[in-house]
């Protein structure tokens, strides 16, 4: 879709239950538009990655400033965590986060004190923007799953946030 001559995608914000305007280029926008013009702050952002398979297989790529709105400094996967398992339970001061469900399916809860949406990844073309000072938290993951974690930063503990309290504490202080 064209509009004032830049071209965006459309996405269904269901929590807001209005349709977002997204640019394509990096396929993110935290501050958007909804329907009637009006700014919407978004908690998340969803990614599609072009899937590039042919009778050979399946090929998704993913690169760090391109579909990652971001340099990727740091990745990790979580995998052999059960339906029962939560993991994550924390925000971050500094690092950034794109979450894709390479295998299987899990869950992520997102916060920001006020709001709160969950978002299902199970899709290996599809994945999860998180800005930082979000709260998550990752769950219900399938017996299958690997969930690929890309972030902007190398690990740093001190940035981290684990108690909900304090985090919703230091959101309040922060606006």
């Amino acid at each position: 879709m064209l509009l004032n001559g830049k071209e965006y995608r459309i996405y269904k914000n269901y929590i807001f239950g209005k349709t977002l305007l997204t640019k394509v280029f990096t396929n993110l926008c935290i501050k958007c538009n909804d329907k009637d013009g009006n700014i919407m702050d978004s908690l998340y952002k969803m990614i599609q990655f072009k899937d590039l398979g042919d009778e050979r297989g399946k090929l998704v790529v993913i690169e760090g400033g391109q579909e990652i709105p971001f340099d990727i400094a740091r990745v990790f996967y979580i995998y052999g965590s059960d339906s029962t398992i939560v993991r994550g339970k924390h925000a971050n001061r500094n690092s950034e986060f794109v979450l894709v469900n390479v295998a299987g399916s899990s869950k992520v809860m997102i916060t920001d004190g006020t709001r709160k949406e969950i978002v299902e990844l199970n899709r290996p073309m599809e994945a999860v923007y998180i800005p930082k000072m979000i709260w998550k938290e990752m769950y219900d993951f399938s017996s299958d799953s690997v969930l690929l974690v890309l972030s902007n930063t190398h690990y740093d503990g001190n940035e981290y946030i684990r108690n909900f309290d304090d985090y919703v504490a230091e959101m309040k202080n922060n606006k």
